[in-house]
């Protein structure tokens, strides 16, 4: 169970982390890992034990209905909203890698029958550098772009040309064909944990100023962010444990799998960032950008990635749209909002690829991106309603202490200040 867990948790923030770490600083970047790791396996496990005490296994009771039960209809609402927020954000965040994965992947190809020869020998690259001299030259020179570049550009025509692609794939009655590549989400995340020893091995640890990575930096709010989502799970934990065949071990599979998703962040994270041997400020919120397109290992990568996030999509837009059905069923006292219609969902999908490729053209940025999803749904699902909802419990068991309430309402407010703290910084 732990590990169905910590493959659930898992997500495309493993290829940020590394970023996350050159916002923060590295022995900070640690600490906050452990921190925001300890408040979600806490959170989670709150409300795992409101849910069983409160006999919501048995009847489908999720956060919802929780907080429908212990703090009103507002607090449903509330979980009901976020639990969107959190499935719109990933598919943008899943839209943005499929593009970049796609462009890369065709680019090669591209090279490699038009010049055959070509080869970067670079082990790795700065994209921010090289973006600046760029820049420049245009600035002096006026370069004419190929036709073939002109078409296949990755903020303007490949997002488009994604959406052609995925957008027969959404409109299925059911995702279960998507379902028999779930395995892949594993394999995906133990192939980057080898990319990066591989490529960590051939580099070597390179001189770092340890005395500078003890400081926190006036950026760390980047990783607390990214992190809120990474760890998050609360919105499904109820319905996740509920497969767990020795609910009795709930507590201690759920501890397993938090530690084995903090190791896999911190190992890959850590390990990239003290090996990477150009400038820290180089390393990308995606660092497969920090290598050629004729790199063999990153190809492959590549090319896996694209995969299974396009066997994912579909499933989380299958989510989504259940979860909005559901959701205008119970708003409108009606079954025929919630039945099966081709009409309604091709409207529905449409409008969330057009949110989706409108991001990919003009916020590209899954660090940015995951930051700001993860403070404010981390916010509401992570810090406040599980706090809410304990306090509440307490409160009817009529067991709540001033110090108990204390520490709750603090978790809640650190839940804000995270959020707040985003606007505070940008991303460079």
């Amino acid at each position: 169970m732990s590990f169905a867990i910590w493959n659930t948790i898992m997500g495309s923030s493993l290829l940020a982390m590394a970023w996350g770490f050159q916002k923060s600083g590295l022995i900070p970047g640690m600490f906050l890992h452990a921190f925001i790791a300890g408040i979600c396996l806490y959170t989670a496990q709150t409300i795992l034990k409101i849910s069983d005490n409160q006999g919501s296994y048995g009847n489908g009771g999720d956060v919802p209905e929780l907080c429908k039960i212990l703090l009103g209809k507002w607090a449903e609402i509330l979980a009901k909203i976020f639990s969107l927020v959190v499935l719109i954000g990933a598919n943008i965040v899943y839209w943005i890698l499929m593009s970049n994965f796609l462009y890369n992947s065709v680019d090669f190809i591209y090279g490699y029958i038009v010049s055959p020869g070509e080869v970067d020998n670079r082990t790795v690259i700065c994209p921010k550098e090289e973006f600046n001299s760029t820049a420049v030259t245009s600035l002096i020179n006026v370069v004419q772009p190929s036709s073939f570049y002109t078409i296949w550009n990755l903020y303007t025509t490949v997002p488009l040309f994604l959406a052609v692609l995925m957008f027969p794939f959404l409109n299925f009655k059911s995702p279960t064909f998507f379902t028999k590549f779930n395995s892949l989400g594993a394999v995906s995340v133990c192939y980057m944990i080898a990319f990066v020893i591989v490529k960590a091995s051939h580099w070597g640890i390179r001189d770092i100023n340890w005395l500078d990575e003890l400081h926190i930096k006036p950026t760390f709010q980047a990783l607390s962010g990214m992190l809120a989502l990474s760890y998050f799970i609360h919105n499904i934990i109820v319905s996740v444990m509920r497969s767990n065949r020795q609910q009795q071990h709930n507590v201690r599979d759920l501890s397993i799998a938090y530690s084995l998703v903090l190791f896999t962040y911190v190992f890959v994270g850590v390990l990239f960032y003290v090996s990477f041997p150009l400038s820290k400020f180089c390393i990308e919120d995606n660092f497969l950008n920090n290598f050629s397109k004729h790199d063999p290992l990153t190809i492959v990568a590549r090319l896996l990635l694209l995969f299974q996030l396009f066997t994912v999509f579909p499933l989380m837009c299958f989510m989504l749209r259940m979860d909005i059905f559901t959701n205008f069923k119970i708003l409108f006292k009606t079954k025929k909002n919630a039945e099966f219609s081709y009409l309604k969902v091709v409207v529905l999908n449409t409008i969330v690829v057009v949110v989706c490729v409108l991001f990919a053209c003009f916020l590209p940025r899954i660090g940015t991106l995951i930051r700001y999803t993860g403070a404010l749904s981390g916010m509401v699902y992570i810090f406040a309603l599980p706090s809410l909802l304990k306090i509440a419990f307490l409160r009817n068991e009529k067991t709540l202490t001033p110090i108990t309430c204390i520490i709750h309402i603090v978790i809640l407010l650190l839940g804000v200040l995270n959020f707040c703290l985003q606007f505070f910084i940008t991303d460079s």
